[in-house]
């Protein structure tokens, strides 16, 4: 059990607090919105490549961002 949550603390939600995910900037990195959705590193790029992240995912150059307004809605977080 975290740490966190032994102290009564908000509950984690796969990985990440409450309180992280609604601190998160407009767009993540697919390692955060991995984190956040409890998805490990190969299988959230293997998802984005081939389209079926769960959530919105933009293509930059090389890199990878998560929509964080989809992230939330995924996971019932209404900021």
């Amino acid at each position: 059990m975290r740490e966190d949550v032994a102290a009564g603390q908000s509950k984690a939600v796969k990985g990440m607090s409450r309180e992280e995910l609604l601190a998160l900037p407009v767009s993540v990195d697919l390692d955060t919105g991995n984190r956040a959705l409890g998805l490990g590193r190969s299988k959230g790029y293997e998802l984005a490549k081939r389209g079926a992240y769960p959530c919105k995912v933009l293509r930059l150059g090389n890199a990878y961002r998560v929509v964080t307004a989809d992230l939330w809605q995924l996971l019932g977080l209404a900021a």
